[in-house]
């Protein structure tokens, strides 16, 4: 299995299908975990909306197997998401989880975090992710229970139990592991996780590649290509695990990252210059990333909250 995965990081990834079925149909999660490299494994969520039938793991569930514990990051969307990845841990390893790292504060990386404190297990965040959770974490579980129904029961909200501003890091084994906020970037508190001795970054919300990236109305693109350009780069990572879709390399994420996001204000740009409204601004080409899982969602209202933003810059 781990050379089916590497060959998928070397190589240029077969792109996802939101019509695909529930890979792994005999348990809450999507897909079973793979290991990326040895001791990092990964539980590839689906690459579209949350729903009932993917029971909201539409992100990437990791964990590192560290000789002296796992670190688990992301909680998982709803409590049962949670435990059942916890449930392949212990058919992998019998070490005990010992940390949690939520990489923001959404639903997908925090609603699974009531499971974990049950277990006694720390868990961080970026002190902006907590705010975020806070503030919205109520809005986040009532949209959770109105597509997850009955999956829903037991989760309850639990924010991190620790918070960082610029980086939190332990070695455990032989992984140092560094969770790190690098800047703006997709949501408040998007962080990445950075295994330097293994070239692995667990980027989070920061890359994407199978699926189209979503700007939010606290997305601010202009400072998302700054961190990108001055910090994410600098990693010069040989293995990425985005938030979303397979493992893969820096130039996949780069080109359907911060390529889409200078060509999109590219665009913007145009049409601003061109004395072009926001009506009209919605519907500037898209096309070359119109094969990406959740373009129909998601392209002219990335289009919209750009325009809006440059509109002022």
């Amino acid at each position: 299995m781990r050379g089916i995965v590497l060959a998928l990081i070397l190589a240029a990834p077969a792109f996802a299908s939101e019509d695909i079925a529930d890979q792994y149909p005999n348990s809450p999660l999507y897909s079973k975990p793979v290991e990326v490299i040895p001791g990092v494994f990964s539980a590839i969520g689906a690459t579209a909306p949350p729903t009932y039938e993917n029971t909201g793991h539409n992100n990437n569930l990791s964990f590192i197997v560290t000789g002296e514990g796992v670190v688990v990051i992301n909680g998982g969307a709803a409590y049962v998401l949670a435990e059942a990845l916890h449930a392949e841990i212990k058919a992998i390893t019998d070490q005990p989880v010992v940390l949690v790292i939520n990489e923001n504060g959404q639903g997908h990386a925090m609603l699974g975090n009531g499971y974990w404190a049950e277990q006694g297990v720390k868990i961080i965040a970026h002190e902006e992710a907590a705010v975020e959770f806070e503030e919205y974490g109520g809005n986040i579980l009532e949209n959770m229970k109105r597509y997850n129904r009955d999956k829903a029961e037991g989760t309850t909200l639990q924010g991190p139990t620790e918070t960082f501003t610029d980086e939190y890091s332990l070695t455990l084994g032989e992984f140092r592991i560094e969770a790190r906020y690098l800047g703006p970037a997709h949501s408040p508190g998007d962080i990445v996780v950075w295994l330097p001795e293994q070239s692995l970054v667990i980027s989070g919300d920061m890359a994407f590649h199978e699926r189209m990236l979503p700007i939010f109305e606290h997305t601010y693109t202009a400072d998302w290509l700054e961190s990108w350009e001055t910090e994410f780069e600098a990693l010069e990572a040989t293995y990425v695990i985005p938030g979303h879709g397979h493992p893969t390399n820096m130039a996949q994420v780069r080109r359907y990252t911060r390529d889409y996001l200078i060509y999109l204000r590219a665009r913007i740009g145009e049409h601003l210059d061109a004395g072009g409204d926001l009506a009209d601004a919605y519907y500037v080409d898209q096309s070359p990333y119109a094969h990406l899982d959740t373009f129909e969602q998601l392209a002219t209202r990335n289009a919209g909250r750009v325009y809006e933003q440059m509109e002022f810059e």
